[in-house]
C-alpha cells in the first residue's frame, strides 16, 4: 500500500509518499510545495494544481491530512483552513480514503510523546525511514503523517484479522 501524508499550509504544504508492506515501512519520497502568487484564489489554485501533480504521478492507495487548530490570528486560521481544504479535496477528488489526525496523536504514534518537539519528529522520521534525505520540516511533518496513518492501517486489519480468526 502507498501512503500520502500531508501538512497543510497556504506559504508551504509538506506532502511525503511511503510505501507499506506489512510491519514495513519504506520512504519513497517527500517535497515541498510553495504557493505561487498574491492573490488567496490563485495562491490555492497553485497549491491545488502542485498538490494533484504529486497524487498523479506516485498513485497513492490512501492519504491523510493533519488537522489544524486555532491560531491567535483568526485570519490566519482561516486561510490555512482553506489551505486544508485543499489537502482534503485533491486526494477525495482521486478517489482516495482521507484520514485526518490531530498533531499531538500524530506525534505521539510516531515519536511516542504527544507534545514533541519538531527536531525529535524529524529524528524518528529518519530512524524509521532510513536513506530519506528530508527536503523540509513540513516535509518532515507529511511523512509522519503518513507514517501514522500507516500505523493505524495496520492496527485495524489486526483487529479484523482477530475478528475474523475468533468468530471461525
Amino acid at each position: 500500500m502507498r501512503v500520502l501524508g500531508i501538512d497543510p499550509g497556504l506559504r508551504t504544504l509538506g506532502w511525503g509518499v511511503i510505501d507499506v508492506t506489512g510491519s514495513r515501512l519504506r520512504h519513497v519520497e517527500n517535497g515541498e510545495i510553495t504557493s505561487h502568487g498574491k492573490a488567496l484564489a490563485t495562491r490555492l489554485l497553485s497549491l491545488h494544481v502542485q498538490l494533484t501533480e504529486i497524487v498523479a504521478r506516485f498513485a497513492p492507495n490512501a492519504a491523510a491530512v493533519e488537522h489544524t487548530f486555532v491560531n491567535k490570528d483568526a485570519s490566519g486560521t482561516l486561510k490555512l483552513g482553506q489551505a486544508r481544504a485543499i489537502a482534503l479535496v485533491v486526494p477525495a477528488a482521486a478517489g482516495l480514503d482521507v484520514a485526518e489526525y490531530a498533531p499531538n496523536h500524530i506525534k505521539k504514534t510516531v515519536v511516542g510523546v504527544g507534545h514533541a518537539a519538531k527536531e525529535q519528529v524529524q529524528h524518528m522520521v529518519k530512524l524509521q525511514l532510513p536513506g530519506a534525505v528530508l527536503a523540509g520540516p513540513d516535509a518532515a511533518d507529511a511523512l509522519a503523517i503518513a507514517m501514522c496513518h500507516a500505523f493505524h492501517l495496520q492496527s485495524r486489519k489486526r483487529v479484523v484479522a482477530s475478528q475474523v480468526g475468533g468468530v471461525a
